[in-house]
């Protein structure tokens, strides 16, 4: 920062490479012949120009004087011409407000300026630049108020205040293109895209329609009850009956659509009046042990107390399947919102978590196409279209790349190799392998495929990147900055955890039919002998990676250990939670409630449950932290569930039963994409 507070001639310096810093020196604002330089300039015009004037007005003029601002109004009105052509020209220009004096040390000369006067020259420029396309620099004035006892002359700035100054300067021209990690840092708010506008522009039109209809039914079912008769029915041909029952069937799914829309559109709106607008304060994250294990016990203890019977008896069954999907997604949401990551053991237990939803949908995804032998293309667009509509919508209104949700695209990813291996000749299910033991063999070679393809990609990096850089479906994988380390980062991670989840469910198959565990009753698993081998060796798996994440100190290190053991830790949970009767049977209806809405949840925390990108914390009760977390939790629950029951509406309308249809609707979601994607650079 140069010192300048003396200087009353013009001075020029380069501030870095390819920026010059220009002071002018002006008197008086109505002599802007130097000002012409800038105003005047086709070429290289300033990104920035602070302009300020009314101390030397103040000084030569006449305190006695009636018509004291005369002078003053119009040079300043007639700089407004310009400095409104500069702003279209995307010049940025900042009047900065006089600052005050100290009349104590002011020499004999400057003894005509006054705090009152300033006050009212201040009052006439804002009054004059109100409708023009200056932005009005007003925190300079109170930086200055606040040190004023610095200024050696009563009326030059002193070197604190500059610097702040400079601060405040730098962070304005240079918040806006930075990649900073901080929620207060002061930015302005990006600017909406074409694709944002048209998007609220469909969800505006669908909210009308849902209006409409609902008042349309409203009406409809106030005239049918108002004076009901009954008569004899003189026709018996039942076909127009028929008809009508169709006719009102339709009707009611149109309705069910438009008020799914309508409802997205509210709650879409709100998220981006939460997190892409200036309406809502954020604040930094700050943890301390206290803060994050203090919500983490109360959520625990809650969730014990809500505990019911199942009706189901398996293993990891469906009961079971969202209870610990449910509080994963709790405990990760107060990870992330405390800002735990600081923290290396914690960071590699929520690095568990995130591995044990890949882990179940492993499981889950085996069983449900070698159980029901259900390989349509339908099941498996069901599947993407519930984990992705709305990380897709979000994108789209909140201007965000596809990567941007991490997990999302992770797990969908998964989605497709489980699907695209499994599905292909010979089709295998249980009921295949019972008639020809050669299925097994072929499900062997299937699960041994996909790992062999994993540690292909993994082997070697360039050959990774030529495979996911590649276009059109390059920009599902890269970030803003066109770059793909961030999904070679976290694909890597979990890079065997899917795999590891089938064939742990595959094991469970086998066990069971050969009777090494039993759970088609309430009793236990195992017999008491094996029981207690099978939790002592769960305990020790436990205990083990509990010591290797505190005694491993690299976190590079630990990732990639960890993606060889982190199934250990995932199936000791297992064993402890199922092999008891009891434990199995018994599931928290709590942590089930949030486990039915987990990917919302995860997708949606980073407008709403935090803010800023999920670098800080969305502040809906400022100055009250623990009604802030309440009310915010309870807004975000509400909404997330909406979201999961407004998409599980749109389910079959998107994705129908018949595959025709289905395969009709991807073909048009993918020419919708391309204008998006030519947009975007992706062709």
């Amino acid at each position: 920062m140069v010192s300048i507070h003396k200087q009353e001639y013009d001075i020029s310096f380069a501030a870095s490479k390819g920026h010059l810093v220009l002071v002018l020196y002006v008197y008086f604002c109505i002599k802007y012949n130097k000002l012409k330089i800038l105003f005047q300039a086709e070429k290289d015009k300033p990104s920035v120009i602070v302009i300020g004037s009314g101390g030397w007005s103040i000084r030569v003029s006449d305190p006695a004087d009636p018509n004291i601002l005369e002078d003053y109004t119009a040079s300043l009105t007639h700089l407004v011409l310009h400095i409104d052509n500069l702003a279209e020209g995307r010049t940025r220009v900042l009047w900065a407000l006089q600052e005050p004096v100290d009349r104590e040390k002011l020499v004999d000369e400057w003894t005509p300026v006054t705090n009152e006067r300033i006050d009212m020259y201040n009052h006439q420029s804002q009054k004059i630049l109100r409708y023009s396309k200056a932005d009005v620099w007003s925190s300079g004035r109170l930086v200055a108020l606040e040190n004023i006892g610095e200024t050696t002359d009563g009326y030059h700035l002193g070197p604190k205040t500059l610097f702040q100054d400079g601060q405040i300067l730098l962070n304005m021209y240079c918040n806006d293109n930075m990649n900073y990690n901080d929620a207060t840092c002061c930015s302005s708010s990006e600017r909406i895209s074409k694709l944002q506008i048209v998007a609220f522009s469909i969800f505006l039109v669908s909210f009308f329609l849902a209006c409409i209809l609902y008042i349309q039914r409203k009406w409809q079912s106030r005239k049918i009850n108002k004076g009901v008769t009954y008569s004899r029915l003189t026709n018996t041909d039942f076909d127009d009956i028929k008809i009508s029952s169709k006719s009102n069937e339709h009707g009611k799914e149109n309705y069910d659509l438009f008020m799914a829309l309508a409802k997205l559109a509210l709650i879409f709106t709100f998220f981006f009046i939460c997190d892409r607008t200036t309406m809502f304060m954020k604040e930094n994250k700050y943890f301390t042990q206290t803060n994050f294990w203090l919500p983490v016990v109360y959520i625990l203890v809650l969730g014990i107390f809500f505990t019911e019977d199942s009706c189901y008896t398996k293993v990891l069954h469906y009961d079971q399947d969202i209870e610990v999907k449910g509080w994963m997604v709790l405990l990760i949401l107060v990870y992330n919102m405390m800002g735990a990551s600081q923290v290396l053991p914690i960071f590699m237990f929520v690095k568990i978590l995130y591995s044990a939803f890949l882990f179940l949908h492993g499981w889950n995804q085996f069983l449900t196409y070698i159980q029901r032998g259900d390989y349509s293309i339908v099941k498996c667009f069901q599947d993407l279209f519930r984990l992705n509509v709305m990380t897709v919508l979000l994108c789209i209104c909140m201007n965000r790349p596809y990567q941007f949700y991490e997990f999302v695209p992770l797990i969908s990813f998964w989605t497709m190799v489980s699907y695209i291996a499994l599905s292909l000749p010979p089709r295998v299910t249980w009921a295949t392998c019972e008639t020809n033991s050669l299925n097994y063999l072929y499900l062997v070679l299937k699960i041994v495929g996909i790992i062999a393809f994993v540690t292909i990609l993994y082997m070697s990096e360039v050959f990774f990147e030529k495979v996911f850089v590649t276009r059109p479906w390059k920009a599902l994988f890269v970030t803003t900055d066109d770059d793909i380390h961030d999904w070679w980062t976290r694909w890597k991670v979990d890079r065997y955890s899917m795999p590891f989840g089938m064939v742990s469910a595959f094991a469970c198959y086998m066990a069971r039919k050969y009777t090494l565990l039993k759970d088609d009753n309430h009793g236990n698993l195992f017999s008491i002998r094996i029981s207690l081998i099978a939790i002592l060796f769960s305990i020790v798996g436990i205990g083990s990676y509990v010591a290797f994440s505190f005694i491993c100190r690299n976190q590079l290190e630990c990732l990639e250990i960890h993606s060889y053991v982190g199934f250990i830790p995932i199936l000791g949970y297992i064993i402890l939670r199922n092999v008891s009767g009891i434990l199995r049977t018994r599931f928290s209806t709590f942590f089930a409630w949030f486990g039915q809405f987990w990917i919302e949840l995860l997708v949606g925390q980073y407008h709403v449950w935090m803010g800023a990108d999920g670098h800080g914390v969305l502040v809906l009760v400022p100055a009250y932290p623990v009604g802030n977390v309440l009310l915010t939790a309870f807004v975000f629950a509400c909404t997330t569930h909406e979201i999961h029951r407004c998409s599980e509406t749109l389910v079959p309308f998107a994705v129908p039963e018949d595959w025709k249809k289905a395969l009709r609707n991807a073909f048009i979601f993918l020419l919708i994409l391309i204008p998006i994607g030519v947009s975007d650079g992706m062709f």
